[in-house]
């Protein structure tokens, strides 16, 4: 079990490093005139993300767990294969990549590297990634919770991306609802 707390380790590091990433393009974007939408469901999002990995940890813990289940190496892959997929998604999008949902007037959607195969991948990543991790560790009722928050917060993210998305495509960034 000691590894799979230094791979949960890892990605709060990970994690950090996007709220740094994130942070630094969202200046970029409103120095460029962007514009914010879904502020509201925001701190839900962050909330349930920071649950997530407590619950990773603390639910094996609890539990007394002292071997990782049979299911781990396959979990392994397929969590260590999210972090890939994140970070392709991020160096894709470059600086129009966020936690946040930004609108840049101006700037062409992005549909190379692996938006040409998914249309949001990085949520993909998410999903699969409430799946895995936990599922190392055998903290399946993390794995269950998370999922079923997550399905529900995603949908209400997925509206709002879409919409802005198809704001700007429109050239109406002031459609955003996010007074401009």
């Amino acid at each position: 079990m000691i590894y799979y707390y230094a791979l949960l380790a890892v990605i709060a590091v990970e994690r950090l490093l996007e709220m740094i990433v994130s942070k630094a393009n969202a200046r970029w974007s409103f120095a460029r005139g962007g514009h914010e939408a879904g502020q509201e469901h925001f701190p839900a999002m962050v909330l349930l993300h920071s649950c997530f990995l407590v619950g990773c940890a603390v639910e094996p813990w609890l539990s007394g767990r002292t071997e990782l289940p049979a299911a781990a190496p396959l979990a392994f892959a397929l969590a260590l294969s999210c972090q890939g997929l994140r970070w392709w998604c991020i160096a894709t999008l470059g600086r129009q990549w966020n936690t946040r949902v930004i609108v840049v007037p101006g700037l062409a959607r992005i549909g190379n590297g692996p938006y040409r195969l998914v249309r949001h991948p990085n949520y993909l990543a998410v999903v699969v990634e409430g799946i895995a991790l936990p599922a190392i560790g055998g903290a399946w009722i993390t794995a269950v919770l998370f999922t079923a928050c997550n399905a529900c917060l995603l949908r209400t993210r997925l509206d709002t991306e879409n919409r802005a998305l198809l704001m700007l495509q429109q050239g109406d960034d002031h459609g955003l609802g996010i007074g401009a």
